[in-house]
């Protein structure tokens, strides 16, 4: 049910910054909310509270984000708020950065390998999913797995390309287990 608020809202608030061609301005304020919204759990904990009337939440909003926001972004705040789904608020603007990810054609790359990468390997890296995807720009996330032994693992979405020695000593100990 909550993945399915987070679709609705999320693609009206894409849906309107399309209209208004806000999506860039949109996209780049629910990036800076989202961790406003992730690290007050206080903020959270207040719109959520049952106690606490719909019209004094609205109010609340409009006090910390008013002439901070877009307004079209602040009027959504009002929407959500008012029809009481303040709890959905993060997976709804999560949802809706990744709708204009795949709008804008980027993808969000992790790559773990045994040691640090170097400059010139991340941009080889880089450059060969630019090369063999359909996306326009990538957001590599790197981080080191020493478990790994050696090689990397990439994964796009669903798709994960392990080119690890782990894996391959892995089949290569149950190749020869079956012999």
């Amino acid at each position: 049910m909550a993945k399915l608020v987070s679709k609705v809202y999320g693609d009206a608030l894409f849906e309107a910054a399309m209209d208004r061609n806000k999506v860039d301005a949109l996209y780049e304020e629910v990036c800076a909310l989202v961790p406003i919204f992730h690290d007050n759990p206080e903020l959270m904990g207040l719109l959520g509270n049952p106690q606490i009337v719909k019209e004094e939440k609205a109010a609340i909003m409009n006090q910390v984000f008013s002439g901070r926001i877009q307004e079209e972004l602040m009027g959504f705040l009002n929407i959500i708020v008012g029809k009481d789904r303040q709890s959905d608020l993060i997976p709804v603007f999560e949802y809706f950065i990744q709708r204009v990810k795949e709008y804008k054609r980027i993808g969000t790359v992790f790559v773990s390998s045994a040691m640090e990468l170097r400059a010139e390997q991340r941009a080889r890296l880089e450059e060969k999913l630019l090369a063999t995807t359909s996306y326009a720009s990538l957001e590599m996330n790197y981080q080191v797995d020493p478990s790994l032994i050696g090689g990397v693992v990439v994964r796009i979405g669903d798709h994960v390309v392990d080119g690890s020695l782990r894996t391959r000593l892995y089949g290569l100990k149950k190749e020869l287990s079956s012999l």
